[in-house]
């Protein structure tokens, strides 16, 4: 058994299929300069979650800068990417990585490619909710999120420990500034048209 079988790692031809265009692509999209990433390795050592993703931080980096398009777009590590900025504050050519890692999540929702469906339903019930209210309400994003993942009784054993202390309100609050929100979001969905 090989180090890569063991790790659980598996081995990507660099020369297949490379979008030599796909690194310029990241730059335009997020505004941050891939090739300056030379593997120094600080994001990945500093990743609270690298031990959960396909692919460490700084092999996405490298990835990108191989041109391997469907490789990283594909991969869970963009998804599962909790955006804490650890990787940004440790990279010395300041590099925003987790911002580069956004713009891949929404590159890769752009094209259809999701591979963590439930972080995907998250992200929209998080953001309906947002939409909604002008903030987030917490009790319509946990019941949207599990009646659209099917995980229908996800966490409800925390219910009633959170209620208990207040820190889950039945209702939304109300909030001054609402239709500015609201006016983003349109922004956004007529900007998004015309793009498409």
């Amino acid at each position: 058994m090989s180090v890569s079988e063991i790790a659980g790692l598996r081995p990507i031809n660099l020369s297949d299929n490379p979008e030599k265009d796909f690194s310029k692509e990241v730059k335009a999209e997020s505004g941050q300069d891939v090739s300056k990433c030379y593997q120094c390795g600080n994001c990945t050592a500093g990743c609270p979650y690298t031990q959960y993703f396909d692919f460490p931080v700084s092999q996405v980096m490298r990835l990108i800068q191989a041109g391997q398009r469907d490789t990283v777009l594909n991969s869970r590590a963009i998804w599962l990417c909790a955006t804490c900025e650890t990787c940004t504050t440790r990279c010395p050519c300041e590099v925003e990585v987790a911002h580069i890692m956004d713009t891949l999540r929404i590159m890769a929702r752009r094209e259809g490619r999701v591979s963590e469906k439930d972080v995907k339903t998250f992200y929209d019930s998080f953001l309906t909710s947002l939409k909604n209210h002008g903030r987030i309400f917490e009790m319509e994003i946990l019941m949207r999120y599990n009646l659209t993942s099917g995980h229908f009784f996800a966490d409800a054993d925390l219910g009633p420990k959170v209620l208990a202390h207040g820190q889950l309100h039945l209702l939304p609050k109300r909030i001054k500034g609402k239709d500015e929100v609201v006016r983003i979001f349109q922004k956004f969905t007529e900007k998004r048209t015309k793009r498409d």
